[in-house]
């Protein structure tokens, strides 16, 4: 049994928050192995998060930020990112992933989000110069990445939710070189996929490829962060 954690503050109206435990499951059932989830608010993870984390395979940084406890969240990540577990932030997730590896691997202790702080003098998380809402695009791979070899491609097609926020271009080659690589970007060469080197399964994307469930579609994504919690399991 692989049991995920998925941290984030679960709402109905949330369409990504539906899509996640769908998407687990089919890609449970694809790939013929059993897969729980379990969701953990971030309120659960602001003091201790060893001992709430410690039972899962794999953890989830789910979408719907700003999150009831940024502290709690960004705790998750560094747990899951200290102690090797498989982890994949999508949308706010992925945003989350950002500001937890400047502050805790960069020493950029003042790295921060601007939809929160955004009189920050450090913001490595800003406004996307163009906002997505429910909109597909086209994204190019970054030829040897692990994730072009998930997808088996060069280039792939994926569906946002709402998204706002994304890392800060200024940023992108000081958080690349510290080893949270650029892994996909846009059309306009601005950043929506990254991945961690040295970790097994710390991938962030700023679309949600949950929602690939709503159509009965296993991502390749999604594929590869289950495989990489069993392997670890």
């Amino acid at each position: 049994m692989i049991r995920v954690g998925v941290i984030g503050d679960y709402k109905t109206e949330v369409k990504a928050h539906i899509a996640i435990p769908q998407a687990l499951r089919l890609t449970a059932d694809t790939l013929g192995v059993q897969v729980d989830c379990d969701w953990v608010p971030t309120t659960a993870l602001a003091d201790t998060y060893a001992p709430e984390l410690s039972a899962y395979q794999a953890i989830w940084i789910a979408p719907a930020s700003p999150y009831a406890s940024m502290q709690g969240a960004l705790n998750g990540i560094r747990y899951a990112r200290e102690n090797g577990i498989p982890v994949l932030g999508t949308c706010g997730g992925f945003q989350h992933m950002i500001i937890e590896f400047a502050r805790d691997v960069m020493g950029l202790a003042e790295a921060d989000h601007a939809e929160l702080s955004p009189e920050s003098p450090m913001l490595l998380v800003t406004p996307l110069s163009c906002a997505f809402r429910e909109h597909t695009h086209r994204f190019i791979l970054t030829p040897g990445s692990r994730t072009a070899a998930a997808y088996g491609a060069s280039e792939t097609i994926e569906q946002y939710g709402i998204c706002n926020y994304g890392l800060n271009p200024a940023f992108a080659a000081q958080v690349s070189q510290a080893g949270f690589r650029v892994a996909g970007v846009d059309e306009n060469g601005e950043t929506r996929i990254m991945e961690l080197e040295g970790h097994p399964f710390f991938f962030g994307t700023l679309f949600q490829p949950e929602r690939s469930a709503f159509k009965r579609i296993v991502h390749p994504l999604i594929r590869a962060f289950v495989e990489a919690a069993g392997a670890g399991a």
